[in-house]
C-alpha cells in the first residue's frame, strides 16, 4: 500500500468518509502546485461527482482550497500552506454551523430542560475552543518559525 493509500485508510478507521479521505490524501501527496479535480478523479478511478463531493466537505474546514490558474478552464485546487491551523481556527466554517446547531436546539428544547443543558455545554465548549485556539496556533507558528498572523 503506498502512502497516500495508507493516509486515507487511517482517516477513514477514524471517521472521515471514505471518498473524502481519499481526495485529500491525493491533493495532500500530489507533487503538483495545484491539482483539478479530474485529475483527481482519474487519479482515483472515481467519479467526477463523488470528488466534487469531497471537496465540498473539505473546502469549508480549510483543507483544501480553490486556487486560480490563469489560462485554464478547470478549476484548480491545493491543500492550503495553513490548512492544519484554518482547520483548528475560527475560520473552520463547520464549527461555527456546531455553535449555530446548539444555540437553536437550546432554544427548541426549553431553557430549563436536560437537553439544554447537554446543548449549552456543547455550545460552551466550542466557544472555550475559539477562544483558546488562535494563542495555541501562534505559538505552534512561532515554534515553527512561520509568521504568527491568524489564517
Amino acid at each position: 500500500m503506498d502512502g497516500a493509500e495508507d493516509f486515507a485508510l487511517t482517516l477513514t478507521e477514524h471517521g472521515l468518509q471514505r471518498m473524502t479521505a481519499r481526495v485529500l490524501a491525493v491533493v495532500l501527496f500530489t507533487e503538483q502546485d495545484t491539482i483539478t479535480a479530474g485529475e483527481i478523479a482519474d487519479q482515483l478511478g472515481a467519479s467526477r461527482g463523488s470528488v466534487s463531493t469531497a471537496i465540498k466537505a473539505l473546502s469549508p474546514v480549510g483543507l483544501i482550497e480553490r486556487v486560480p490558474a490563469p489560462g485554464s478552464r478547470r478549476e484548480h485546487y491545493r491543500f492550503p500552506g495553513n490548512g492544519w491551523a484554518r482547520l483548528m481556527s475560527t475560520q473552520n466554517a463547520v464549527i461555527h454551523r456546531m455553535q449555530d446547531a446548539a444555540e437553536r436546539g437550546i432554544a427548541a428544547a426549553g431553557p430549563h430542560s436536560r437537553a439544554a443543558d447537554r446543548l449549552a455545554d456543547m455550545r460552551d465548549f466550542y466557544a472555550y475552543l475559539m477562544r483558546e485556539l488562535p494563542a495555541v496556533i501562534d505559538r505552534w507558528r512561532t515554534d515553527k518559525g512561520a509568521p504568527s498572523s491568524r489564517p
